[in-house]
């Protein structure tokens, strides 16, 4: 018999067994996966949290609109007051309890000197939030 050959030749070493350590490795590291995973996605500490409501306890205080226009005059909430009824003004409004915020609207024209005036009498006066309105640029 010549080409033939049988499975019982002793030359040939071929072995018809499949290999099954690589399908074992896999099986072992998925089998530690899941042991890792599981006791995480279903341990949970049961605790009787506190119920809070979702209101506000403060009230939010008015703002202070100031005003500065082209000629350097000074507007309280749209009424023209003088330095000393400014000073005046903002004294009894550091008082109150929350603080207001003070909202500064200059005029593009007005000089420096009085914007500066106006933010030293806010600070001396004790009033801590100041704001600058401005005007979007529209270009």
């Amino acid at each position: 018999m010549m080409g033939m050959g049988s499975l019982s030749d002793s030359d040939d070493d071929f072995n018809p067994e499949i290999n099954t350590t690589p399908l074992v490795d896999v099986m072992l590291v998925l089998l530690i996966i899941f042991i890792m995973t599981i006791p995480v996605m279903n341990h949970a500490v049961k605790i009787d949290l506190p119920r809070a409501s979702n209101q506000p306890d403060q009230t939010k205080p008015e703002n202070i609109n100031l005003a500065i226009d082209a000629d350097g005059k000074v507007f309280w909430n749209e009424e023209p007051v003088d330095h000393n009824e400014l000073a005046l003004r903002i004294a009894t409004a550091a008082q109150k309890q929350p603080q207001p915020e003070l909202h500064l609207r200059a005029a593009r024209t007005v000089q420096y000197e009085k914007v500066a005036q106006v933010m030293a009498a806010a600070q001396s006066g004790g009033l801590g939030k100041i704001g600058f309105v401005t005007e979007p640029d529209t270009k």
